[in-house]
């Protein structure tokens, strides 16, 4: 006959001991002893996310508002829809900082040199799809390599860069259908 006991899950902490830890170092917050990754390390990098997606959303938006042409309004909309959803990312990531215990950096002294993309110098309208697919193109490489970063370490930062990442595989697609869908068109020099 066969077992058919559950079998024992050792890599479950007991629920006295849970209950215990959480009462411990109230003033920690959410972060708990067997959070695996460095606090401060972490809210050195998501200062980062927090100052790239600011960035991001002040060049959609100008680009928004800067473009010109014949089929500048349907690209108009697009930028503004992307500038909206930067502004989320960036507060997920402000968020997560404040989580941590850490006071999100929205300081526009030094703004620049901390975010990983640049804020651009407009132009017409294929230039700015080109400054923004290059972005995002950016923005894709430094999230993935702060995601394979935090692994199994901090899940929650993981997950939320994650979800941020798509959105932004998503915005890149946009850029580059609405860039071969413009590009070369005489109307745009």
């Amino acid at each position: 006959m066969a077992d058919t006991t559950k079998p024992e899950t050792a890599f479950l902490t007991d629920v006295k001991t849970l209950r215990a830890r959480a009462k411990q170092s109230l003033d920690d917050g959410p972060v708990m002893p067997s959070y695996k990754g460095s606090v401060d390390q972490t809210i050195e990098l998501l200062q980062t996310v927090v100052a790239t997606e600011l960035v991001c959303v002040l060049r959609y938006q100008m680009h928004a508002i800067a473009a010109e042409g014949i089929d500048s309004k349907s690209v108009a909309e697009e930028f503004q829809e992307h500038a909206d959803s930067e502004r989320e990312h960036m507060l997920m990531a402000a968020n997560r900082i404040d989580q941590l215990g850490g006071v999100p950096n929205f300081d526009p002294a030094g703004l620049a040199s901390r975010a990983a993309t640049e804020y651009g110098n407009g132009g017409n309208l294929v230039q700015m799809l080109k400054d923004n697919l290059v972005a995002e193109r950016l923005v894709i490489e430094h999230y993935q390599e702060l995601i394979r970063h935090f692994g199994d370490d901090d899940p929650t930062t993981r997950i939320m860069l994650e979800h941020i990442l798509a959105d932004e595989e998503d915005h890149a697609a946009d850029m580059h259908d609405l860039l071969v869908a413009h590009e070369g068109k005489p109307f745009l020099k």
